[in-house]
């Protein structure tokens, strides 16, 4: 975990997992780099808002892989779930339910599916693609660390692969180029409000 820059409560917080995804962000707000995954992500985000000041609202950049043919481009996700919590085995054992969908923007956008697998193989692709559009490593441990603390999230995704044979080949080749992508959407949107 890295935070760039000093939080304070007029202004967002922008979170990214890794530096390669920053690399053309030009801006004076504040940047927390969490690292991979999603206990790296929970973690950075819960200890920076816990240590306060809390930001305005926190805004997730980042790449994700497209579950779906077609989906390009840069994407403002209308609820995450987690794809690799088994929420009904759980639900069997304990009578509590563990993991439930998160909604983000009530006025819709894709679904984002988190979990700790970088998807890159068309079995598991086909299997998340029924119930989501993209896919992430840090995108719901964002989300529920925020909810928890009542600070506004919005998950901003730039497609970098297809999450299938050849993911990590093309998350490589395109980090560059989605990072660009993200820093041009930051740019255009950042006006301060959630």
């Amino acid at each position: 975990m890295e935070l760039v820059g000093r939080i304070t409560a007029d202004r967002p917080l922008l979170v990214l997992a890794v530096k390669e995804e920053a690399q053309f962000l030009d801006t004076d707000l504040p940047v927390l780099f969490t690292g991979m995954g999603k206990v790296n992500a929970a973690v950075a985000l819960a200890g920076a808002l816990a240590r306060g000041p809390r930001p305005s609202h926190v805004v997730n950049l980042g790449t994700a892989g497209a579950l779906r043919p077609g989906w390009t481009g840069t994407h403002v996700v209308g609820s995450v779930i987690q794809h690799d919590l088994d929420t009904d085995l759980l639900r069997t054992l304990t009578g509590e339910s563990y993991g439930a969908a998160l909604t983000l923007n009530a006025g819709g956008g894709p679904v984002l599916a988190t979990g700790d697998a970088f998807i890159a193989d068309e079995a598991a692709r086909e299997r998340l693609a029924a119930r989501a559009h993209l896919v992430d490593m840090e995108g719901y441990a964002l989300a529920t660390a925020a909810a928890r603390a009542g600070v506004p999230l919005r998950i901003v995704k730039h497609v970098s692969d297809d999450a299938g044979e050849g993911a990590a080949k093309s998350w490589r080749e395109s980090v560059a180029g989605c990072a660009r992508a993200l820093a041009d959407w930051a740019t255009l949107h950042m006006t301060g409000r959630p």
